[in-house]
C-alpha cells in the first residue's frame, strides 16, 4: 500500500469510530504546527487560504493558488489532508473533475464542496463527477448550508438538510457536513436520518465535543476560526506597537524561534 493509500484509509477510519477533532490550517507554517500538537487529520480553511493569498472568501481564490497551498500542506504534513473546495470553483461539473483529480495527484484524501445557495442537484452532479475522477481515494464531504444560510424556515432545516443528505448520499458523498447547526434535538435526528458520518462545525452554542460524540456526530471542523483566532491577535499586537510603539504585547505568548525554526528541519 502507498503512502497516499495508506493516508485515504486512515482518513476514513477516523470518520468510523468517536469524534475527528479537525482543526483547519491554511498554509505550511499553520499546517505544520497543528499537526505537531497533535492533529489526526488537517483540512484546509477556504477562508484562510483566500485570505494568505490575499483574496476575499467565497469561491474568489484562484485555482493556481489553491493548488500552491495544497502542496505546500501536503509536503510538510504527515497526516490526511482534506481540501475546501468551497463550490468547486465553477459550476461546470467536468471542471470540478478535473480539480479533484489534481487534488488527488497532489496528495489529498479527502474534500470538501458545498452546495451554497445553489440548487441540490447541481452539487449532486459535481459529487458524481468527484468520485468518477478519483473514486474511493478522496473523501468527498458534502456540505449544505440549509442551516448556514437560512436556506428554509427553523421549522423545515432538519428535513431540508435530510432530503439533501439523500441526495447526495445517492450521488456518492462519503460525509454529510451542515455548519451552522447547535442545537442538540436537531443534531440527534440529523445523525440517523443523513446515513453518512456527520460533521458540524465550531460555533458559539455548540453542544461540548462529549455530548456530540455521544449523539453520534463523527467529524467537528474548527473552520476558519483558528484562522480568525490568529487575525484578532495579529491585529491586537500590531495597533498597540503601531500606536504607541509598545513592544512587550509583541513577546506575550510568542512561541521561541528556536522552537519554531525547529518544526521545519527536515521537512
Amino acid at each position: 500500500m502507498s503512502d497516499r493509500q495508506g493516508l485515504a484509509a486512515e482518513f476514513r477510519r477516523l470518520h468510523g469510530d468517536g469524534l475527528l477533532l479537525l482543526p483547519n490550517v491554511w498554509d505550511g507554517g499553520s499546517a505544520r504546527l497543528i499537526e505537531s500538537l497533535g492533529a489526526k487529520a488537517l483540512a484546509t480553511t477556504s477562508a484562510g487560504v483566500a485570505w494568505a493569498h490575499g483574496c476575499a472568501d467565497g469561491d474568489r481564490l484562484p485555482v493556481p493558488l489553491l493548488m500552491q497551498s495544497v502542496a505546500t500542506i501536503v509536503r510538510v504534513a504527515r497526516v490526511p489532508v482534506s481540501v475546501d473546495v468551497e463550490g468547486g470553483y465553477t459550476d461546470a461539473p467536468a471542471e470540478v473533475a478535473e480539480l479533484v483529480a489534481r487534488l488527488a495527484d497532489a496528495g489529498a484524501v479527502g474534500l470538501n464542496i458545498e452546495d451554497g445557495i445553489g440548487a441540490p442537484e447541481l452539487l449532486c452532479a459535481k459529487i458524481e463527477a468527484a468520485k468518477r475522477a478519483a473514486g474511493s481515494s478522496v473523501f468527498v464531504n458534502a456540505r449544505t448550508d440549509v442551516y448556514l444560510r437560512g436556506l428554509v424556515p427553523a421549522e423545515r432545516r432538519v428535513t431540508e438538510a435530510l432530503a439533501r443528505a439523500t441526495r447526495y448520499r445517492a450521488a456518492g458523498a462519503d460525509g454529510l457536513f451542515v455548519p451552522g447547526v447547535i442545537d442538540a434535538a436537531d443534531i440527534r435526528e440529523l445523525v440517523p436520518g443523513a446515513g453518512l458520518p456527520l460533521n458540524v462545525l465550531a460555533r458559539p452554542g455548540l453542544p461540548p465535543a462529549a455530548t456530540l460524540a455521544e449523539l453520534g456526530v463523527r467529524r467537528l471542523s474548527a473552520g476558519s476560526w483558528v484562522a480568525s483566532a490568529a487575525f484578532g491577535r495579529l491585529r491586537s499586537v500590531v495597533t498597540t506597537f503601531l500606536d504607541d510603539g509598545v513592544c512587550d504585547p509583541l513577546f506575550e505568548n510568542a512561541w521561541p524561534y528556536a522552537e519554531i525554526q525547529a518544526l521545519f528541519v527536515d521537512r
